[in-house]
């Protein structure tokens, strides 16, 4: 039984590896190193550019990660957009949606069923919204800092900055620009304390 085990997860693991070359070739990403991933990845690019720095460790299978490991990891990045992923980081069962810019420094950690959203997806105005729902959306760049932590199932909304050290509660919905060296929890999130 137990042999029978390792080789099911030696083949799983193997494929997995395959699909996800495959998914980084057909998107185009660059890489530092290529990142340790547990499960599939999914991925779409519209014209954009990827990046994922060295040592890059992301979980996207629903039993990869107990807490918010109900997904897989998703990114799309659309026409001329940019997503970059520093060195060290690692994502856990979340989705990114870049229209414009996502920026993540290096040593973050993302929690499980985080999303990460640059854009309003549809017109705010009503009227446009039912004319044309793909057309006139906000989009404002997202940036994360360096040795950032983000507790899961958080939201980053468009146009945020998140500090350097800086910490988000789980569950946070970040709509404003959270400073180096602080703790943010809450929806909307709200300063906790300085670290």
């Amino acid at each position: 039984m137990k042999i029978f085990r390792n080789f099911f997860f030696f083949f799983r693991k193997n494929k997995e590896l395959l699909q996800n070359k495959f998914i980084f070739k057909k998107n185009n990403v660059r890489f530092g190193d290529f990142p340790t991933i547990n499960g599939t990845i999914f991925m779409r690019n519209n014209g954009g550019e990827i990046y994922f720095g060295k040592s890059v460790k992301v979980n996207s299978r629903a039993n990869a990660n107990p807490i918010g490991g109900d997904t897989r990891t998703i990114m799309c990045v659309g026409e001329n957009a940019i997503l970059k992923i520093g060195d060290l980081s690692g994502i856990s069962n979340s989705s990114i949606i870049c229209t414009t810019s996502v920026s993540i420094g290096n040593k973050v950690l993302i929690g499980g069923g985080t999303k990460i959203w640059d854009t309003d997806f549809h017109p705010l105005d009503p009227i446009k919204r039912m004319q044309e729902p793909n057309k006139n959306m906000v989009s404002k760049e997202v940036r994360i800092g360096n040795n950032v932590f983000i507790g899961g199932n958080s939201i980053i909304l468009k146009g945020v900055s998140i500090g350097d050290n800086s910490v988000i509660g789980a569950g946070a919905v970040v709509t404003k620009n959270v400073p180096e060296n602080e703790i943010w929890a809450g929806n909307p999130a709200k300063f906790i304390r300085k670290i």
